[in-house]
């Protein structure tokens, strides 16, 4: 006689209590109830169960399998399923998940500032953002907190009954209007001052620095 099986990944035939793992044509001997020798033939089909594995990685958040689950954190995930032959078959997914970042460019500039963004500011800003990309591949926020302040400008003027010795260091014996000193403000920015020099009794024969 003869008798035909289909399995997932083994099968133990009953008629001699053997386990197969391999798709076959199988015989085995036994005596009948008259006492004579005969044999029973097994037409053995295995199918396998299948164990696939994923490597992902990703930024935030992950969306997979065929139930669209998203996962947020790294780990090994699983999803079972049944083969198209009808076997027991994993689905694994081994996660990577990295984070996205954000921060803020803290900047005080004098006039104008270029940004990384390509931008030139003239004025205070603390809305601009531009996205970068992290060492861990994702995208990294980061937003502008930018302080404008200004070249500054001031005339000083100075009435002198005679030499005077100005803050560029230069003495002079007569009126004059336009010497200028550059310095530099608390936030680092120029201040740029101009003399109006007013001398009453210049030295005689004595001509300005």
């Amino acid at each position: 006689s003869s008798q035909t099986a289909v399995a997932c990944d083994s099968y133990t035939w009953p008629t001699n209590g053997i386990t197969y793992s391999l798709s076959g044509t199988f015989m085995s001997l036994f005596t009948n109830a008259s006492g004579c020798d005969s044999i029973v033939t097994l037409n053995l089909t295995i199918n396998n169960s299948y164990e696939f594995i994923d490597e992902e990685i990703a930024c935030d958040s992950y969306t997979w399998g065929v139930n669209g689950a998203t996962y947020t954190s790294t780990g090994v995930y699983f999803e079972n399923y049944t083969s198209i032959h009808g076997c027991d078959s994993v689905h694994i997914l081994n996660l990577t998940i990295n984070s996205s970042s954000v921060g803020t460019d803290v900047i005080v500039a004098c006039d104008a500032y270029t940004w990384i963004d390509g931008n030139t500011y003239t004025t205070s800003n603390n809305t601009a953002t531009h996205t970068l990309t992290n060492s861990v591949g994702c995208d990294s926020l980061v937003t502008l907190d930018l302080s404008m302040y200004y070249t500054q400008n001031a005339v000083e003027s100075v009435v002198s009954c005679g030499p005077f010795t100005w803050i560029d260091g230069n003495t002079y014996t007569s009126s004059i209007t336009g010497p200028k000193d550059t310095l530099t403000t608390s936030q680092g920015c120029h201040f740029i001052k101009t003399l109006d020099l007013t001398v009453l009794n210049p030295s005689a024969g004595e001509d300005a620095v």
